[in-house]
């Protein structure tokens, strides 16, 4: 059974691929330092015993070249990092000593490795479309595309997008990069956009919107995410980079009009339950979008699940699972931040 380690697997992306790589019958070694749940949501837990190892270690650690020593994985997922943009504004900080530090030390302990094992590993490094900044309409990014980052959270993954391509020419680490657009889906944490509107309108609140909600994100369900991912790893070439993207551009505020359609199909919501614009934050870019016919063509991938059908899913998983809100800090993911600059 070969052996895989996906760090920051307890989060929302990482939980959805740990269940995923365990049903595909790999070993997975979970590393996170779990700062925003206790436990994970998505794992199946009667895998747990036979096919699954948790750490509570932050990437920063040098005890990760002990973990490489021990389970001779074949590969690491790369998905330990700060994601929220608010959150970036507010505490940059976090944000360059998780995603470009904790890179760093990643693939120095993946070199480390190769040099005392002489064993092959590879790395599958999780970014995001946003390093490729502020787009014009009908303007896609490429992996050829200029980087162009406006946040500290985007600046941040750009850098360690650029750091690991140095170790690939440099050191012949075997890196791939992934650069994915917004993704959803049941077990999201709340400070992310659909959860929180499904929250509000679960709890009789209005929707607050960003500016005029008129901010353009493509979307995809992170299943296909994972398959992207997966598909990646076992095909992917080194030093390479791949959009995964499924060219599902929707502004902020026409995803709440279809979320409250789905919504309204299911119960009868409160006449409080309505868009409130609310101010913007310090920066905000309009528009994303991918250009990904490089992982189609040369990888096979493409989405599988169309957008308005994820979207009812993901609904009916929160409507049926209201307790999830509740491991959370209201304080924490429900209080606006990112305000001040």
């Amino acid at each position: 059974m070969k052996k895989l380690i996906v760090t920051g697997g307890s989060g929302f992306i990482g939980s959805n691929l740990v269940d995923f790589l365990i049903k595909k019958k790999y070993f997975v070694i979970n590393i996170d330092l779990n700062k925003y749940s206790k436990s994970s949501f998505l794992i199946n837990k009667s895998n747990i015993k036979k096919n699954y190892k948790f750490y509570k270690l932050d990437i920063n650690s040098n005890k990760l070249l002990q973990i490489l020593i021990k389970y001779k994985p074949d590969a690491i997922f790369n998905l330990a990092a700060e994601t929220h943009v608010d959150r970036s504004i507010e505490s940059p900080g976090e944000f360059i000593k998780t995603n470009i530090s904790g890179t760093f030390n990643i693939l120095e302990q993946m070199r480390k490795y190769i040099k005392k094992t002489k064993k092959k590993i590879r790395l599958i490094h999780v970014s995001t479309d946003e390093v490729y900044g502020d787009l014009k309409k009908n303007e896609k990014s490429s992996e050829k595309s200029q980087y162009r980052p406006s946040s500290p959270y985007s600046a941040s993954k750009a850098s360690a997008d650029h750091l690991i391509k140095s170790y690939v020419r440099t050191f012949k680490i075997d890196a791939v990069v992934s650069n994915c657009c917004n993704n959803f889906g049941p077990a999201q944490f709340p400070e992310k956009l659909i959860p929180t509107l499904i929250f509000n309108a679960l709890n009789n609140k209005p929707l607050p919107i960003y500016g005029r909600g008129q901010n353009s994100r493509e979307w995809i369900y992170v299943q296909d995410h994972c398959k992207g991912l997966y598909v990646i790893y076992k095909t992917g070439k080194k030093g390479e980079s791949y959009n995964i993207g499924t060219g599902k551009v929707i502004t902020n505020l026409n995803l709440t009009k279809i979320l409250l359609k789905i919504i309204n199909d299911k119960i009868s919501l409160s006449k409080k339950v309505k868009i409130k614009f609310v101010k913007d934050r310090p920066g905000h870019d309009m528009r994303y979008a991918l250009d990904s016919k490089k992982i189609r063509k040369e990888l096979n991938w493409k989405p599988s699940m169309k957008f308005n059908d994820g979207l009812r899913k993901t609904f009916e998983w929160y409507f049926e699972n209201k307790k999830f809100y509740n491991h959370f800090s209201k304080k924490k993911f429900f209080k606006r931040i990112g305000l001040k600059v």
